[in-house]
């Protein structure tokens, strides 16, 4: 089950962060936080391997004790974590793809909102009632 799902700015300020259940949610800031650094490194390491990249799975960042950490960056750098339980071994890689491309197209429609300024933190009803669903979707 995915207990946590943010969504980082190029600048690496947050954009959007929910986590269930919500009394967790400053460890899950840190671990949101910390998992910053890890995306940095793939990223460098990846364009230096591809100079055109069109969507960039990152895959597992980093297992912890309770959770594993996976990420995925947008060709304009935006940056989503996805926190999922680590008992939960059933999901599978191409579950999470799934995730982040469900995430990815809900993000887009935000973007494509003339309302919306870029850098904004991201108060869509739509992309708020997406995100849980997607959690339940995960269990």
């Amino acid at each position: 089950m995915a207990v946590c799902i943010a969504v980082i700015a190029k600048e690496n300020y947050p954009l959007y962060i929910r986590s269930v259940p919500v009394q967790n949610e400053l460890k899950f800031h840190y671990t949101v936080h910390t998992s910053l650094d890890v995306v940095e490194e793939k990223i460098s390491a990846v364009g230096k391997a591809m100079a055109d990249q069109r969507e960039l799975y990152l895959g597992l960042l980093y297992p912890t004790e309770g959770y594993k950490v996976y990420g995925y960056v947008t060709n304009s750098k935006v940056k989503f974590v996805i926190v999922v339980d680590s008992p939960n071994t059933s999901l599978r890689d191409n579950e999470i793809r799934s995730m982040f491309r469900k995430l990815h197209n809900s993000f887009t429609d935000v973007m494509c909102n003339p309302f919306y300024n870029p850098g904004d933190t991201i108060q869509s009803k739509a992309f708020d009632s997406m995100v849980p669903a997607m959690m339940v979707q995960a269990s």
